[in-house]
């Protein structure tokens, strides 16, 4: 196709008509699609339906060292529940704490406990003048959405394909003392589906901040979510590089299986140093006598006596592969050599990352909405929502069906065509 930017004043015109008819004649359909959130399916859900009866009234609910997990206790966990976490993150399971269904819960807790309490014995976030925070960008709204509810002063770090900028980090983090943490998705980074270099996981390691509380919130949501057998990230250990560095306190490691079994009934986990346990556990026994460990055990049988975790996420990348491929293909044939759009082709997690024109994503998420499809706001994979280019939009292809995906992404290129033609006219 001929670039929009070779047309001339006519030749777009002619196309902005054309273009308004496609318009025009799709939104007369009544389309009534939501594209905004990374939601599982339920054919995705359905696939951890036997988990259900792992545990019925006649099952024994004591764990291997003899716990029964209908009652109290158990701060961190019961071992075997530590050990499946441990070998999502390839972690020892001795640094894991299980908690309950929600890793996001897990990580603004953790920033509550540091505002309220401070991290192992240094002055709560709160009381101090400024509280900084990093933001690789772009990212994950809700974490900046929990910094934002502290009242925590986020900075953009621009994202490359091999990660964020760590000459930038590097710097900052020596320089300001009132920098306390840094946001990362290592793998599968939402929403442009990259993972962090073995270059930048050990540069990660080696920081030295001015803040002795410093922490990496290392939310790696996605370390088993691949689309593709024969095409799988690798990432490097950063707790294993962090010992290496002799700065094993530095990151708190988050993961769950919201995305694995149910979305509102997994469980997470945090990985981290001896000394952060020992510091979260204190603040821990005064919140909760014990998450739920019959969960706990639930998960721990489905995987290890109805299927495997390799096998299961298997036929979860069945199910997601051809909806990527179906927005992928579209976009290809719809978009590629106008000019008009750039877009990122991942080995895993959620999402798809759109970059538009510059000044074209609002008025594209616009054009959708009032056509009958809701997408991610335009600005939400930037801290308080502000897109300086207004060009991202983050693509969600998991929940909608095979057919409602081809709709939406057909309309979506189509106001991709609308807002770019309106923008160079």
């Amino acid at each position: 196709m001929k670039s929009y930017h070779q047309m001339s004043k006519k030749e777009l015109l002619e196309e902005q008509e054309k273009v308004v008819a496609q318009y025009e004649a799709l939104k007369k359909r009544g389309l009534t699609l939501d594209m905004s959130r990374g939601k599982p399916s339920s054919e995705q859900l359905d696939l951890s339906r036997k988990m259900l009866d792992c545990i019925t009234s006649e099952s024994s609910c004591i764990s291997e060292e003899g716990i029964d997990c209908r009652n109290y206790g158990v701060l961190d966990g019961i071992k075997e529940a530590k050990e499946f976490i441990a070998s999502m993150v390839d972690a020892s399971a001795e640094n894991v704490i299980v908690y309950g269904n929600s890793s996001l819960n897990l990580m603004y807790d953790t920033i509550a406990r540091a505002m309220l309490h401070g991290i192992m014995g240094n002055t709560p976030w709160s009381k101090l003048d400024k509280v900084k925070f990093l933001c690789p960008v772009p990212g994950y709204d809700r974490h900046f959405a929990i910094t934002s509810h502290f009242g925590i002063e986020m900075i953009p770090v621009p994202m490359k394909s091999t990660g964020p900028d760590m000459d930038m980090i590097e710097r900052l983090v020596k320089e300001d003392e009132s920098i306390k943490g840094i946001w990362c998705v290592p793998k599968y980074s939402n929403p442009q589906g990259y993972s962090y270099s073995d270059d930048t996981v050990k540069r990660f390691a080696k920081l030295k901040p001015a803040a002795k509380d410093f922490r990496i919130f290392w939310d790696n949501a996605y370390a088993i979510h691949h689309l593709y057998e024969e095409k799988q990230d690798v990432i490097l250990n950063i707790l294993e590089e962090c010992e290496k560095e002799n700065n094993k306190d530095l990151v708190y490691e988050f993961c769950s299986t919201s995305k694995i079994t149910f979305a509102g009934g997994g469980i997470a986990g945090l990985i981290t140093s001896q000394n952060n346990i020992k510091d979260i556990k204190k603040q821990m026994g005064i919140q909760t006598i014990g998450h739920d460990k019959m969960n706990q055990l639930r998960h721990v049988k489905f995987f290890s006596e109805i299927v495997s975790l390799k096998e299961h996420m298997k036929r979860h990348a069945n199910i997601l592969r051809p909806k990527f491929e179906t927005v992928l293909t579209i976009l290809e044939n719809e978009l590629s050599g106008l000019e008009i759009g750039e877009w990122n082709r991942a080995n895993g997690g959620y999402f798809i990352s759109f970059d538009s024109l510059e000044g074209c994503a609002k008025r594209i998420i616009a054009l959708a909405k009032e056509a009958g499809v809701i997408m991610t706001p335009a600005g939400a994979t930037y801290p308080n929502g502000i897109d300086p280019l207004d060009k991202n939009i983050r693509i969600a292809p998991s929940l909608p069906s095979i057919d409602e995906l081809e709709m939406a992404t057909k309309l979506f290129t189509v106001c991709v065509k609308l807002a770019s033609l309106e923008k160079l006219l």
